[in-house]
């Protein structure tokens, strides 16, 4: 590049207005961090995406795996009642996130089968404390639940299940037992 052409070039470098530049681009990476924070802080508190799969949650949930909605809203607010799939902290695993339906609530007396595979039928009858909540899987002969590490504290749930994304076949108002 010769010199003429090299003062040329510089000289169109110096009227592009650097400054207006540089502030667009800071306006633009303060706005996605603000909506980071928001997307997280939604996800965190009000609502999230989840994918629910496994035999525990057997008919309910598909084996194959069903992407779910889940409120987190009613877990924070107390509102979470019998008959609600909820997402729980797994007490005897903090590192994973199971999902159960509420079967009996503080103050509730639960009656289960000790070991539903036994042709003896033998049951047992648990107060459930208040702050906690007894959990069960639908799929009573393949789901780790309160039957083996008992009472769940209040405060694992995560949130409520409410709404089916994914089989779209299924789509639609997850079905809370209230009869149970």
């Amino acid at each position: 590049m010769s010199a003429g052409r090299f003062a040329a070039w510089a000289a169109r470098l110096a009227r592009i207005p650097l400054r207006d530049i540089s502030a667009e681009a800071a306006d633009r990476v303060l706005l996605v961090a603000k909506t980071i924070c928001a997307v997280h802080v939604f996800n965190a508190h009000v609502a999230s995406v989840a994918l629910l799969r496994g035999p525990s949650m057997l008919p309910s949930v598909s084996i194959t795996g069903d992407v779910v909605a889940v409120d987190r809203v009613s877990a924070h607010r107390g509102s979470v009642g019998v008959g609600d799939i909820v997402l729980v902290t797994a007490p005897d695993n903090p590192r994973k996130v199971i999902a159960k339906r509420v079967t009996g609530l503080g103050g509730d007396a639960v009656t289960f089968l000790v070991d539903p595979s036994s042709s003896q039928e033998e049951s047992e009858t648990v107060v459930v404390p208040n702050g906690h909540v007894w959990i069960q899987g639908d799929n009573i002969y393949d789901s780790r639940d309160s039957r083996q590490f008992g009472p769940v504290p209040y405060g694992l749930i995560q949130g409520r299940v409410f709404f089916r994304l994914w089989p779209l076949e299924r789509f639609g108002f997850i079905e809370q037992h209230t009869s149970l």
